[in-house]
């Protein structure tokens, strides 16, 4: 062999061992930085009991008994006062808690509950939402973890079996659990929403209503058995769609009770 095929060779097999020794680096750190979010489940009670879904306006007839969340928030804000509710989508998943900061909106997108920096980030809200859930659209943020993890399990909604077993969506605050019925789950635009609608008027409600209701996109789910309208109160969960820059996907779900 000429010694410049070997040192080709040579190069080839450093820069194969660096690849494969920054997969493991990545790997093993994305591991620890998530075992924070099994440290805090242990935090929270899961299915101390069943209630029975209150449907909205009697538009739900046969609501499945969901599990209840309790949620020792004095607990968790000892760990980051930032949290300040939790959500979880039964038999998914998704079972998180849900952080807002008051100065950085982004700064959950690249840290972890507990202040670590890069993936898989956190489940968030942007400061312009009410921590009460009270705004008209309340939309929370989760990175789509190839793993899984996070939002990374919403792309099932395409499948229109598994979005009908999976419907409900609980959130749990310090003044109670609130349940949200998934009505939409759609490939959209990578708009900013805060900004392309006005949602603090009728006029802006109802064209983010249509835009979800007339989206024909093959890959998205839309359902017509409950009633949605400008004073409903909507949940949003919004991740990046794999390969789609220009995409996200969301999860459309309204408050039931």
């Amino acid at each position: 062999m000429s010694k410049k095929r070997l040192t080709a060779l040579l190069v080839c097999i450093a820069v194969a061992i660096a690849g494969l020794g920054y997969l493991i680096y990545y790997y093993a750190d994305l591991n620890n930085k998530s075992k924070i979010y099994n440290t805090l489940r242990q935090v929270v009670e899961s299915e101390t009991g069943s209630r029975q879904s209150q449907p909205s306006s009697g538009d739900l007839s046969s609501s499945p008994f969901a599990p209840a969340v309790s949620v020792d928030f004095a607990a968790l804000q000892k760990k980051n006062r930032d949290i300040y509710a939790w959500i979880k989508i039964p038999d998914t998943v998704v079972d998180y808690p849900v952080a807002q900061s008051a100065t950085d909106q982004s700064y959950y997108l690249n840290h972890t509950i507990e202040g670590k920096s890069g993936y898989p980030g956190s489940i968030y809200t942007e400061n312009f939402n009410k921590k009460d859930f009270s705004d008209f659209n309340t939309i929370i943020y989760g990175h789509d973890m190839k793993n899984g993890s996070m939002f990374g399990s919403l792309n099932k909604y395409r499948d229109a079996s598994y979005l009908n077993k999976h419907r409900e969506i609980l959130i749990e605050t310090p003044s109670g659990e609130r349940i949200y019925k998934i009505f939409a789950a759609v490939v959209y635009s990578n708009a900013y929403l805060p900004q392309k609608f006005d949602f603090s008027v009728e006029s802006g409600r109802k064209a983010f209503l249509d835009s979800i209701f007339d989206n024909r996109d093959m890959n998205s789910q839309i359902l017509k058995d409950i009633s949605v309208g400008t004073d409903s109160k909507i949940l949003t969960l919004s991740t990046c769609v794999g390969g789609q820059p220009n995409n996200r996907y969301l999860i459309e779900a309204v408050y039931t009770g």
